[in-house]
């Protein structure tokens, strides 16, 4: 599973995992020891010193030393990273770089159209996925998967020793300042976020005890529909841009494996959230009062008890059927592309306006479908289930 064409491991590389994968023009190693574990590593990637497991590198992706890269992350074409970058649970698309000395697991960003103008995350930044009650439902998402993979949106700028506490929805061409650890939403994008957004008067800590659910709920799912949404777009779209050899097909099932991979870990910390809900429950009566209290009771209560149904959902292949007929216009316009079987950045590039339109709808239509199906389950809305 090694290239034999300007493959180079400096002193100290250390290679283990029969699904790795190694293709032509990889550098491993050249600022200090690096040691990759199952690992698909595409066309002329570096990964210049740290360690790296059960992760997907894209061709042209590039780490510096002292990065710790864990299971689940697909890097793509381009991305780029500082040194001392940890990452787990991660997908960036195409250009995307981080500064140095970032801690950013559990979430997807997108934005920017090449190397000049790229969306970034800038140094000493974390995203925050983990809570004071000890779950990791906590995924966000920066950017999204529809527009996001037409390569076509404005960038997104997370300003250094900063931070986003998850699960958060960033909107493409938003700004957040230096400094700033942002606690909200701002999907509609466009938007500069300065200065501090939190109320720090010290207020009462109950462990275990979780008040409204609604955001946390609808975020965890929009993130998991646009998760399903770029499985398909690697199913139908991505996988005649690996075809041709061996070591590209094995990268492609590298990378499928991954998103499905990543869909799991998503369904597993919503089923921990849900078996929280019975002993948070037993404490909102004792802590909360009003109509604070009863939304949380209202909401927890349909979350423990709908969570199954609509984990169903989820399991169920619909996206393979949802924006079908956007699906099929797209592929034919993208068919008509004469570079669609050279280079994958360049073709997605060069589709016309109304190519892009119809494949950001077909996108579109299975996260809008996966999460108005999950939520009208969430609310006994049977007619919309």
């Amino acid at each position: 599973h090694i290239a034999g064409k300007g493959v180079v491991f400096y002193p100290g590389t250390k290679i283990y995992g029969p699904d790795t994968v190694i293709s032509a023009g990889v550098k491993l190693g050249h600022e200090g020891p690096v040691t990759i574990e199952n690992c698909f590593l595409g066309p002329r990637v570096e990964l210049k010193g740290g360690f790296f497991r059960a992760s997907v590198f894209l061709e042209g992706c590039s780490l510096d030393s002292g990065a710790h890269v864990r299971e689940g992350c697909l890097l793509e074409e381009e991305t780029k990273a500082g040194h001392t970058v940890g990452l787990k649970q991660t997908i960036l698309f195409p250009f995307v770089t981080l500064g140095s000395l970032i801690n950013f697991c559990d979430c997807l960003m997108a934005g920017g159209t090449d190397r000049k103008n790229h969306s970034e995350v800038g140094s000493s930044y974390i995203h925050f996925n983990y809570t004071p009650q000890q779950d990791k439902a906590t995924a966000s998402l920066i950017g999204n998967v529809p527009e996001g993979v037409m390569l076509r949106q404005k960038t997104i700028f997370l300003g250094g020793q900063g931070g986003l506490v998850g699960p958060a929805r960033i909107g493409f061409g938003t700004v957040i300042a230096a400094g700033v650890v942002f606690r909200g939403d701002c999907p509609e994008g466009d938007t500069l976020i300065a200065g501090e957004q939190t109320d720090t008067r010290p207020k009462p800590f109950h462990p275990g005890l979780y008040g409204s659910m609604a955001r946390r709920i609808h975020n965890n799912l929009i993130y998991l529909a646009n998760l399903l949404a770029l499985r398909q777009w690697y199913a139908h779209v991505r996988r005649p841009f690996f075809q041709g050899d061996f070591l590209s097909e094995a990268l492609y099932r590298g990378a499928q494996n991954t998103l499905e991979a990543a869909v799991q870990e998503r369904l597993k910390r919503l089923d921990d959230l849900a078996e929280k809900m019975e002993g948070s429950l037993a404490q909102v009566a004792q802590h909360l009062k009003g109509q604070a209290k009863k939304r949380a009771l209202q909401e927890q209560e349909s979350f423990r008890d709908r969570w199954p149904g609509m984990r169903g959902i989820f399991s169920s292949n619909l996206e393979e059927t949802l924006g079908a007929d956007n699906r099929r216009r797209f592929l034919a316009e993208l068919d008509r592309n004469a570079t669609r079987q050279i280079q994958y950045l360049p073709t997605i590039k060069a589709l016309p306006p109304e190519a892009v339109n119809c494949g950001e709808l077909w996108l579109k239509e299975i996260v809008d479908g996966m999460t108005d199906r999950s939520i009208a389950m969430l609310r006994g809305d049977k007619s919309k289930t």
